[in-house]
This record gives structure tokens, C-alpha cells and sequence, in this order.
């Protein structure tokens, strides 16, 4: 369980708690609350497909070239997953604004793992939005990561990007609806 979410569970718990005893009714927003906090925090098992996978859950609602971003509502699971096997080659914190992510705003808060394998260098982006104002990284630079390891997530929503080495494809479309763990890109 992430502190984040202990934390939240924690504070709903006593405030259902406090309220249950002067307004049932209030309490029960505390208790919906405490529900959404397990569903947005879940980890689904995944069955990591071939190529190149999508790093996060959501629709793809930009794609040009060798980059694509994916918006993830509040009801996608924001843990971010590295698309292939390699080495954190570094990682970068960018402060910036905290403008809702289901617009592209290219001056958004966000942190940049960039992996680096055989086929060239991988760049992904967890990019923080109005209500997502804090990026959890789960790696290191210099470390190890395999296909669909957890790499990070994006606390209450956001965007995810990618950008790809020349010599891949992406298979996807503007306007899919995909899973993280599923295959985004293919050599060409």
C-alpha cells in the first residue's frame, strides 16, 4: 500500500468516524470517499504483450511521429509501467504549472525517465495535472528495469508520454482507449 493512500484511508476513516456520530448521511461521503481511494490506488495483473508497451492506462488523444500521450481519467489505474527492458539512464524533475491534463499543456510539472537499451533511447514522461500535483518515481537512475516493471505514477490523474527511437512504429490511433502493458509500438 502507498503512504499516499494509507495516509488518505487513514484521514477518511476518522472523519467517517467523527461524522457517523452527528450525520449518518454526511458520513457516508467519507465512506465513498475511502472506496474510491482502494479503486484509484489498484494494481491489476497484467499480461505484458510484445513490441513496445503503452507506459499507462487511459485514451491516446495525441500522436505525432515518434511521440504519443495518453490522458488518464480518474477511473484509469495510474500506476506507469516502462515500456521495454534497459536502463534508467537519468531522470528529470521539471517544475511547471498544474493546468488540468486533459489539455495538452506543454509547461505542466512532470518528471522524464529516460530508458536506454540496444535500440536506442526511450523517453517517458509522467506529467502532472490540476488534481495530480504529485509523481511518484519507483526507479533509480543506473538501475535495471524490465518490460512492464513499475516505473512510477501519477497521484489523482494526468497524462503519460512517450516518445519512441526511430526505428519503431506505433500501432495505435488517436482516440484509443488502451492498457498499460499492451503493445503501443513495433520495429519497423
Amino acid at each position: 500500500m502507498e503512504k499516499i493512500e494509507l495516509r488518505l484511508i487513514l484521514i477518511f476513516s476518522a472523519l467517517f468516524a467523527l461524522t457517523a456520530i452527528i450525520a449518518i448521511s454526511v458520513s457516508l461521503i467519507f465512506l465513498l470517499a475511502i472506496a474510491f481511494t482502494l479503486y484509484f490506488f489498484r494494481e491489476p495483473k497484467r499480461v505484458i504483450q510484445n513490441g513496445i508497451i503503452s507506459p499507462a492506462d487511459g485514451k491516446i488523444d495525441y500522436i505525432d511521429g515518434k511521440r504519443v500521450e495518453i490522458f488518464m481519467s480518474p477511473f484509469d489505474c495510474h500506476i506507469n509501467l516502462s515500456p521495454c527492458d534497459g536502463v534508467v539512464e537519468r531522470i528529470e524533475h521539471s517544475k511547471g504549472k498544474f493546468s488540468p491534463a486533459f489539455l495538452r499543456v506543454l509547461k505542466n510539472a512532470r518528471k522524464t525517465i529516460f530508458i536506454k537499451n540496444e535500440d536506442g533511447l526511450f523517453k517517458i514522461e509522467l506529467i502532472a495535472g490540476f488534481f495530480a500535483r504529485r509523481i511518484v518515481c519507483y526507479v533509480k537512475e543506473g538501475e535495471n528495469v524490465k518490460k512492464g516493471q513499475r516505473i512510477g505514477m501519477i497521484v489523482f490523474g494526468s497524462r503519460v508520454a512517450l516518445e519512441i527511437p526511430s526505428k519503431f512504429e506505433f500501432v495505435r490511433k488517436r482516440g484509443e482507449k488502451i492498457k498499460a502493458g499492451e503493445t503501443i509500438a513495433v520495429r519497423i
